[in-house]
């Protein structure tokens, strides 16, 4: 695994855990995303939105590089998107390195975490 990716995912985590708790990893970190993204603000959720809000999370952070579109949203306001490209087979180790470079990718463009490079311009 990247060792820069890896160093900025546990800074954003670190950041994260201060508002949300300990404990966070991956896939808590998708839902909060995916809590973003439906724009409803946190509530009650049912297991089966909780796993829709894990793939509206997924398609949001793969949409940069060109494996979703967005479609819209329907009657009850939820994002849906289309698949536009299949993703290459990652093995276990691949894929936990794209999803935390489109995790802290995500926070970056909407400038909910700073990354480096933005600092040294501050």
């Amino acid at each position: 695994m990247d060792y820069d990716v890896e160093l900025r995912f546990q800074n954003l985590t670190q950041k994260l855990e201060l508002v949300f708790g300990e404990g966070l990893d991956v896939q808590a970190i998708l839902f909060l995303i995916g809590v973003q993204e439906l724009g409803q603000g946190y509530r009650k959720f049912k297991k089966h939105e909780k796993t829709d809000l894990m793939h509206v999370a997924i398609c949001t952070l793969l949409e940069p590089h060109g494996y979703y579109q967005y479609k819209g949203r329907d009657e009850d306001l939820w994002p849906h998107f289309e698949l536009i490209q299949q993703l290459p087979p990652l093995n276990e180790r691949s894929q936990q390195h794209l999803i935390k470079e489109a995790i802290l990718d995500y926070f970056e463009e909407n400038e909910i975490f700073e990354g480096p490079e933005a600092r040294e311009q501050h």
